[in-house]
């Protein structure tokens, strides 16, 4: 059984999908690209796909990770293709690589969101951003199929920051006054979201931007501490195969006809 692990994207409007949506659209193009999946057992057997802390729906997302089982060996890059092109626009296969290592939902510890707020003064969420900053606890309550729950989102919060406007890859450009927001959060439980540091600025600083925010996560994978930066889960994964020795069978087998 060969694994392959793949980063794909959801952009513009596609960001609106939800993950359920999202599942039903792979499960489709992996039928349409013939891809020979391995399946589950049982009296209802289900192909063997692994989705790895899926963005919450609404969210746009250049970073998400999903892991299958293959019958058979494929060429990582021309499976990509393949399920790129049968996947709508926006839901983008962007990089696949063989599954050389273990334990890839346990590299992704944590994201790096990117948050656009238009209508809002640079100044004004540079000022935002400095409370938040500096208080010792930021109380935020979400809704749960098990009524309201409050907790603090300050310790998940690596770092967050203010970013040149020209440098931003969020979905939606305007000619208003934006400020965006570059935000590294841990993975924890509960989980700390975009929306939910949204509220902690708009409890710390009376911050509230006069339409939703657009939300885009740039990469997700583990965070190096000493640094404060996010590394690429699917690094090991290439080291590994550079470093394995090919054998004419391996060959014979990846380079197999679909």
């Amino acid at each position: 059984m060969q694994r392959i692990r793949l980063r794909y994207t959801k952009r513009g409007r596609l960001r609106f999908t939800s993950h359920r949506d999202f599942q039903r659209a792979f499960e489709r193009a992996l039928r349409r690209a013939e891809v020979p999946m391995a399946y589950s057992a049982g009296f209802t057997p289900h192909p063997k796909v692994s989705y790895a802390n899926a963005a919450p729906t609404g969210t746009g997302s250049e970073a998400e990770y999903l892991e299958i089982a293959l019958t058979e060996a494929r060429d990582p890059d021309k499976l990509r293709e393949l399920l790129d092109e049968s996947l709508p626009a926006g839901l983008d296969v962007i990089e696949a690589v063989e599954a050389h290592t273990s334990g890839l939902a346990d590299r992704l510890t944590a994201s790096v969101w990117e948050l656009r707020l238009n209508g809002v003064d640079p100044t004004d969420a540079e000022r935002a951003v400095a409370a938040f900053d500096e208080a010792g606890t930021v109380e935020v309550q979400r809704m749960t199929k098990n009524g309201v729950r409050t907790f603090d989102a300050r310790p998940a919060v690596v770092s967050l920051g203010s970013v040149d406007t020209h440098s931003s890859h969020a979905d939606r450009p305007t000619d208003q006054p934006c400020a965006i927001l570059r935000l590294v959060v841990r993975h924890v439980t509960p989980a700390v979201r975009p929306d939910d540091v949204l509220s902690g600025l708009r409890a710390v600083a009376d911050l509230a931007p006069p339409v939703p925010a657009a939300v885009t996560r740039l990469a997700q994978g583990l965070l190096d501490e000493e640094t404060g930066t996010v590394t690429d889960p699917l690094a090991p994964d290439r080291e590994a195969a550079a470093t394995e020795p090919v054998t004419a069978g391996a060959t014979a087998a990846a380079t197999a006809p679909a």
